[in-house]
């Protein structure tokens, strides 16, 4: 650390802090001192590839292991990221569909939970700028508004993606995705391997490959090591940055802090600090996710460029939203066989995906380890579990355009690797955590980054979203 104060204090290197950081650099002065603490260690993509495939790699023990660094209280739900440098860049699998616009207005159109403080339309410049730096591949036609076509063109439909898109039109598209259609900026075409944790073939967009220049800026300090466990509180701001490196103690000023861990880290930092706020380390939550295997009849499903290869919003938007949880689907594209001479290939895979709802009984708190969250979860909600007899109801006649055999429903997943809630956003200190532009209702020059500031969970994944939510706050606030 070469100074004892600086302009920007930033706390991790994932999608939220890069994205923030790219756009707070692109306005400021060429003056500024910033100052990046990342608790882990740059683990490189080759390195990573060595270890999967058995490959000693003096790496592998670099950072801890996720499931180490907290306490989880429900061991039936399970909570995964990754730690060090890029963050969960690392093991995403570069799923980025936008938000439909009724997912920010949820209280407005059907009753349920809250409108968030920003609207889509607020949001589409920068969805915009977050899929022209990820190089995303995607369809012309979507059932969300978008006022430019993607950067790269879409992968391509199965046997049983045609035939859906062929009927649903734009309520079954391509998937829009981080995982290259072609090679560009260095990346290479998907292979369609569906090893995306782990990219074989870096394909897949991260926040080491990304070419965005961030850390390599001269105004830029990143400092690896460094474990952030409190801010100082004062007087409505954030003063210090307090965190441990290699055993010892370090106390840094800043003029503007931005917390951009995950969910957990990130309450667990505010509480830390003594932040009251009465909905700071609530809502802890995710979607839910199952599969659905559709066995066919004499319909061999082929083709396909790449893992997850399409998204069916037949059961997203609408009235049942009243009273049931949204539903995005996913077309799984993974190796997989029918278990039955002649017919190997007579099945279709989806991941049916639902929304959810924040709840305070679902919260992270601290420990005696202040350096180690406390996860505390009940399950999903009543809202959500009725959004699965709702899919079941209605998927025999989604399908109906297919010549299915049977249809079979799997358990719910044990996670969808999207950590959301514990720092909501919100009109008011009343209703949540942080306001439209990610900083703290009561500690001004402290902006709280990632997908804890969601204010409700739509079945989309998270990454997309939060980037934009990153350049929107950043580009409205300095």
């Amino acid at each position: 650390m070469k100074q004892t104060s600086y302009d920007l204090v930033v706390v991790g290197t994932g999608f939220a802090s890069t994205f923030f950081l790219q756009k707070y650099l692109s306005k400021a002065s060429a003056q500024v001192k910033v100052l990046v603490l990342e608790k882990g260690y740059l683990y490189p993509h080759g390195e990573r590839l060595k270890e999967k495939r058995g490959e000693a790699t003096p790496y592998a023990t670099i950072n801890p292991d996720h499931e180490d660094v907290f306490e989880n209280y429900n061991k039936e739900k399970e909570w995964f990221f990754s730690q060090g440098f890029g963050g969960s860049s690392n093991c995403w699998y570069g799923c980025t569909p936008r938000f439909m616009p009724s997912d920010f207005k949820m209280k407005t159109l059907y009753g349920v939970a809250n409108d968030w403080p920003i609207t889509y339309d607020d949001l589409e410049p920068y969805y915009t700028q977050v899929e022209e730096i990820m190089s995303i591949s995607g369809p012309a036609g979507t059932p969300f508004p978008k006022s430019s076509a993607y950067p790269l063109p879409p992968h391509l439909f199965t046997t049983v993606d045609k035939l859906l898109h062929k009927h649903y039109g734009n309520l079954y598209i391509s998937q829009p995705t981080a995982r290259a259609r072609q090679a560009v900026n260095g990346r290479n075409a998907c292979c369609a391997s569906t090893v995306c944790s782990v990219c074989p073939v870096n394909a897949k967009f991260t926040i080491e490959n990304s070419n965005m220049g961030v850390y390599e800026d001269a105004r830029v300090e990143l400092l690896y090591g460094a474990e952030v466990y409190s801010l100082d509180l004062e007087q409505g701001l954030a003063r210090k940055v307090n965190f441990e490196k290699d055993g010892k103690e370090y106390h840094v000023a800043a003029e503007v802090v931005a917390l951009g861990t995950n969910a957990l880290f990130n309450a667990n930092i505010l509480l830390n600090s003594g932040d009251s706020n009465p909905f700071t380390g609530k809502g802890i939550g995710e979607q839910l996710g199952l599969k659905v295997s559709v066995y066919l009849d004499n319909l061999e499903n082929v083709g396909g460029s790449t893992w997850v290869n399409a998204n069916g919003y037949m059961l997203y938007d609408g009235d049942h939203r009243k009273e049931v949880a949204a539903c995005l689907m996913e077309s799984s594209n993974e190796p997989y066989f029918r278990l039955e001479r002649g017919k190997w290939r007579h099945i279709a895979n989806f991941r049916m995906v639902f929304g959810d709802l924040p709840a305070m009984e679902n919260y992270v708190a601290t420990m005696p380890d202040r350096m180690k969250p406390a996860v505390h979860y009940k399950g999903p909600s009543d809202y959500t579990l009725r959004g699965v007899q709702h899919m079941k109801d209605k998927l025999p006649d989604i399908f109906s355009c297919l010549p299915v055999e049977r249809i079979e429903y799997h358990d719910p997943y044990p996670s969808e690797a999207h950590i959301l809630g514990t720092s909501r956003m919100s009109r008011t200190a009343a209703e949540g955590v942080v306001d439209q532009h990610l900083i703290h209702h009561q500690y001004r020059n402290l902006f709280v980054l990632g997908s804890g500031s969601f204010t409700t969970y739509t079945p989309s994944n998270p990454t997309l979203t939060l980037s934009a939510l990153s350049l929107f706050a950043a580009d409205k606030s300095f």
